[in-house]
């Protein structure tokens, strides 16, 4: 039980999270948002490459036993055909909101996507996980304390008639992407065309950066055939393979006020459907 005290401040703590620029209200009418503060908006939280921020210090931290746990549970899910890794990187890294994105250690993402695909793909009610959630914070009520981290499942599942998806069925055997080989056709471009990344709307998910659309690189190599990600991510059971390209930019002409040698690159990984050739 909580007292009307310990409620407020609850309410407080969240108050304090803000998500729209000072200028503009939240919730604006539509005169008052332009269109570049429109793309900034609906870009997704992921793509984080090139934002200003402050320098950050690398440390090698070790996985705690949770994070381990979290990372087996989602191999599992996939590797059983329940999702798609696009997907856990959708609903673990883009539809959470920039907030949760940066308030929230990366594993607990993974863990708020596996909740949401269990009860997405309704293989678990969030009634009963709400239930069952409450008995395990009651079960450690006050910290582990020298406890034991341990399953108290009620009963043993029968997985053999779990509905599993199509790609999961195309590649035991094969693995991820060569259950594709020989989908795309040939490609369209070759080690070392020069290429343009296109700039195309990137609504709800992508994964290709920001920094390099609209820039021009060169094909550093023809990878390999698979869905991009914005098929891919949505498990859609008829998503045609394409060809994926690593791409080779030169850094001087990617980044603005680059101070680095005229010889340095950067290389990305990017589908067919995002480039052109440049003229």
């Amino acid at each position: 039980m909580s007292t009307a005290a310990e409620r407020a401040a609850r309410l407080d703590l969240v108050a304090r999270l803000k998500s729209s620029y000072p200028e503009i209200p939240e919730a604006p009418t539509p005169d008052l948002l332009d269109h570049e503060r429109f793309n900034a908006y609906m870009k997704t939280v992921h793509d984080v490459g090139g934002e200003p921020d402050a320098p950050m210090k690398y440390e090698n931290k070790q996985y705690e036993v949770w994070e381990h746990n979290t990372y087996v549970i989602c191999e599992v899910l996939a590797w059983r055909g329940i999702w798609l890794s696009e997907e856990r990187r959708r609903m673990g890294n883009v539809d959470v909101g920039r907030a949760v994105y940066l308030g929230i250690p990366y594993y607990g993402r993974w863990l708020l996507a596996v909740a949401r695909v269990l009860v997405e793909k309704h293989y678990v009610g969030l009634g009963e996980l709400s239930e069952r959630m409450a008995e395990v914070a009651a079960r450690y009520e006050g910290g582990l304390d020298g406890k034991a981290i341990a399953a108290h499942p009620k009963f043993e599942g029968d997985g053999s008639q779990v509905k599993r998806n199509k790609h999961h069925l195309h590649a035991v055997g094969k693995g991820d992407p060569q259950v594709y080989a020989g989908q795309a056709g040939e490609p369209k471009f070759q080690v070392g065309d020069p290429v343009v990344v296109r700039e195309l709307p990137a609504l709800l998910y992508t994964r290709t950066p920001e920094y390099v659309r609209g820039a021009k690189g060169e094909i550093a190599s023809v990878a390999y055939e698979s869905p991009a990600a914005e098929d891919e991510t949505w498990d859609r059971p008829d998503a045609k393979a394409e060809w994926f390209y690593v791409v080779r930019f030169n850094m001087a002409e990617l980044w603005h006020g680059y101070t680095g040698t005229t010889d340095d690159s950067l290389q990305t990984e990017l589908p067919e459907r995002w480039l052109k050739a440049a003229t």
